[in-house]
């Protein structure tokens, strides 16, 4: 066992393959001596030189097309945006090229690619680099999208990513990057594998990234009520694992989902649609969605709390349903 953080983590699951397989290339906005903004690729130009991790202009379309063409050709691309805010950048070259390409060849090419995609409020980076845009990517037939909460995951969700032959979505939640956790296992988690966190009986919260601990305060004060509560970390959005979401419906009957995305057209809702189409004879009563306010991120230290959702709104949301 091995003591990780969570920024840790990403960079050993890429270290890892990048040992292993020459292929394996990682480039984005100041990624190379500099260690990224986060810090987490840092040492890795060291170790494996200029040619593998390459600083970028400030242009995320051109690092995404780079990547799309990277693996097309026979690599397997690491890509990090420095702000997933700045997908909207590269949004052509992710969802009509990368998305699309193995599709449209009749699957004579692999799209073997990863971007890193670092997400969410909780860091005062306010409106234009705060954001949690992980519903736009699952919307898209041909990416897959994961988004670990955990030093294990993230690296065991990394390998799988690198690993995989189509593009994957990688998010990493920033107020995580120096959160600590056990590292057990250096083999690469299935996509579409999500995980029981804490086991219970009387409610079931659904959840993934930064949320997952939000989850679990408040299942640890809902306990001191005897109220038993299941938390399930999704942790691969898409694929999905309702076979998961299925099993805890059917053990509680009761679901709170909650998500830091904002929660008009969030990725919570399909969640919640998904558990009433396919699994409503198991619920006793309505699911409840937990999402952040219908506003851009503030800037506010103050505001910007209140904006996140956190485990007082879950105590709330359970209060209604007992």
């Amino acid at each position: 066992m091995t003591m990780m953080t969570y920024g840790e983590a990403i960079r050993e699951g890429m270290s890892i393959r990048m040992r292993e397989n020459p292929n394996v290339v990682l480039f984005g906005e100041d990624v190379g001596a500099f260690g990224g903004c986060f810090g987490v690729s840092a040492g890795m130009f060291d170790e494996f030189g200029p040619e593998r991790v390459r600083d970028t202009p400030i242009s995320e379309g051109a690092i995404i097309g780079c990547a799309v063409g990277a693996a097309a050709t026979g690599l397997r691309p690491i890509a990090e945006l420095m702000f997933c805010d700045f997908l909207t950048v590269g949004m052509d070259q992710l969802v009509n090229q990368a998305a699309k390409m193995r599709y449209m060849f009749g699957g004579k090419i692999s799209m073997p690619m990863v971007v890193r995609l670092p997400a969410g409020a909780g860091t005062g980076a306010a409106a234009q680099h705060s954001q949690s845009l992980e519903a736009w990517l699952t919307h898209v037939p041909g990416l897959k999208v994961v988004y670990p909460s955990c030093a294990q995951d993230a690296l065991g969700l990394m390998l799988a990513a690198i690993d995989d032959e189509d593009p994957v979505m990688y998010f990493e939640q920033k107020t995580l990057f120096g959160v600590k956790g056990e590292v057990t296992s250096l083999e690469p988690i299935p996509l579409g594998k999500g995980r029981i966190v804490r086991e219970g009986g009387d409610l079931s919260i659904i959840t993934y990234g930064r949320q997952v601990y939000d989850a679990l305060e408040a299942a640890e004060k809902l306990a001191a009520d005897c109220v038993s509560v299941e938390v399930i970390d999704l942790r691969s959005l898409y694929p999905l694992d309702k076979e998961l979401i299925g099993e805890t419906i059917a053990k509680t009957h009761k679901a709170i989902v909650i998500t830091e995305e904002v929660k008009r057209g969030g990725y919570g809702g399909e969640i919640s649609a998904i558990i009433g189409e396919e699994f409503f004879d198991y619920l006793d009563a309505p699911v409840i969605r937990i999402g952040a306010l219908d506003t851009p991120v503030p800037f506010a230290p103050n505001l910007e709390q209140y904006y996140i959702p956190n485990a007082q709104d879950i105590l709330v949301a359970a209060k209604k349903l007992f």
